[in-house]
């Protein structure tokens, strides 16, 4: 019978993958970060995460960042956390308070009103451009399918980039999207690979530096590497199957 392995060894066998995949490509791995997908787990858990060494944590629900911020702002002082997935405009406050990169920049109008409250608290939010490269109806992120031939879609994206940039609170830093699930690994890699030329385009026609790509997951992190992710986001890997409440 297999012995399941601990939070703690789980952490380091992805620490181990992302190295070994960096180093197989020529990439420095001090150049990935790797985000550890927290939300719905309890404190306990990412107080384990934490004495294992991971320090960037992933959120997709606002009260429970505002919850977990709190909880272990003394014990892991150096946390960092990011919120990922969709935001509703309602329940930005959390995320201007607590944030620290923001993966979801996905409409105009969150970027106006994150903007706007964290102007108020005087605190800086690195933000993240959701493109939606894969085309699915199911996906958030500003529409990219086409960006290479659509001239709507072209300027809708650095439109989004200006209003960003415009916005004293946030800084831009990137892009980030999500592959379809349980696609082949082309048709992943094709997404990721549409997405760093996406964020090479949008620096170039800009005059803005995008150094993060946030792109890749539990199931396809190493294909994101070999793309030019630069953050990965993994959850069930590091902390079993997920748990909702």
């Amino acid at each position: 019978m297999a012995i399941e392995k601990t939070l703690a060894e789980r952490y380091q066998a992805i620490q181990t993958r992302i190295r070994q995949t960096a180093e197989r490509i020529g990439r420095d791995p001090a150049e990935i970060t790797l985000v550890g997908v927290s939300k719905t787990w309890p404190t306990e858990k990412l107080r384990a995460a934490y004495a294992a060494g991971l320090r960037h944590f992933g959120e997709n629900r606002a009260h429970e960042l505002t919850e977990k911020a709190a909880e272990l702002a003394t014990d892991c002082p150096d946390i960092i956390w990011h919120f990922i997935g969709h935001l509703q405009t309602r329940q930005s406050q959390p995320i201007a308070d607590h944030g620290h990169l923001f993966h979801g920049a996905d409409r105009p109008k969150i970027i106006g009103r994150l903007g706007r409250q964290l102007n108020e608290n005087g605190r800086q939010l690195q933000t993240l451009l959701e493109v939606n490269v894969s085309g699915e109806a199911s996906k958030g992120g500003f529409p990219a399918h086409n960006w290479q031939e659509d001239n709507v879609q072209q300027q809708a994206l650095k439109q989004a980039v200006q209003l960003t940039t415009e916005q004293n609170g946030l800084k831009l830093q990137g892009l980030m999207t999500m592959a379809p699930w349980g696609a082949p690994a082309e048709e992943i890699r094709q997404i990721f690979s549409q997405t760093r030329q996406l964020r090479d385009w949008l620096a170039a026609e800009t005059d803005i530096d995008l150094p993060i790509l946030s792109m890749g997951m539990t199931d396809d992190f190493e294909i994101a590497i070999e793309e030019g992710a630069t953050h990965v986001r993994v959850g069930r890997a590091i902390f079993g199957d997920r748990q909702y409440n």
